[in-house]
């Protein structure tokens, strides 16, 4: 299995709001968990002759509850830079009035009655109609991109708990086949070895036995 170089999350593509200004890159921690998990992985026992490796389970077990304790925080990095966008809104739609107010105000200086007045309010309310309107498409895109990123992120997560898992069940089917085989190749020695004490103690029940010579006699 090779080696996969983990996302830079530094790289990350920034979002881009309606108003073209490139919003602050979402800095995941769950990358460097899904780095340390593929360490873990890596720094495992390698069977040797095989492309098996032995893993503790537990500790794997451990760091991919991690990644899911990650998940949240990320979450409420995601939705601080909302609340950051919301304020931003919010000061332009301040200015926005302030602008409004101050056309208004100058607009009532210069207009008589016949009916401007009532023309630049009409604009007025346009104006306000579509920054309201731009508004909340930015605040709706935001929060489609905060959800898209949260859905895709559990995804890949449920995808690396399922590869793990039947990954962890090759490995442990690879070590049961590797132990039956030293087993059956040690059962094979041992009868060898059986057979041969056999065969020795066969031959030395076969050789004639010497008489040994009484005190007394002469051999």
């Amino acid at each position: 299995m090779a080696r996969r170089e983990p996302n830079d999350p530094k790289k990350a593509v920034p979002n881009t709001s309606n108003s073209g200004v490139p919003s602050p890159p979402v800095d995941f921690d769950i990358y460097q968990d899904l780095a340390r998990l593929q360490e873990m992985i890596f720094d495992s026992f390698h069977i040797p002759l095989t492309r098996w490796t032995m893993i503790d389970e537990g500790q794997i077990s451990e760091q991919i509850d991690i990644i899911y304790e990650t998940v949240p925080p990320a979450v409420q990095k995601a939705l601080a830079i909302l609340q950051e966008e919301q304020e931003i809104i919010t000061k332009a739609e301040e200015y926005a009035q302030q602008v409004l107010r101050s056309a208004q105000q100058r607009a009532a200086q210069i207009l008589d009655e016949s009916g401007i007045i009532q023309q630049a309010e009409r604009q007025a309310a346009q104006i306000r109609q579509r920054v309201q309107q731009e508004c909340e498409s930015l605040q709706q895109q935001t929060l489609d991109e905060i959800e898209q990123m949260r859905h895709s992120t559990l995804q890949e997560v449920q995808q690396l708990r399922q590869k793990t898992q039947a990954e962890c069940h090759e490995i442990q089917k690879g070590a049961d086949d590797y132990a039956e085989a030293v087993l059956e190749d040690l059962d094979r020695q041992l009868g060898q070895m059986l057979q041969v004490i056999r065969n020795g103690r066969q031959q030395v029940r076969s050789k004639p036995t010497s008489s040994k010579n009484l005190p007394g006699e002469r051999p």
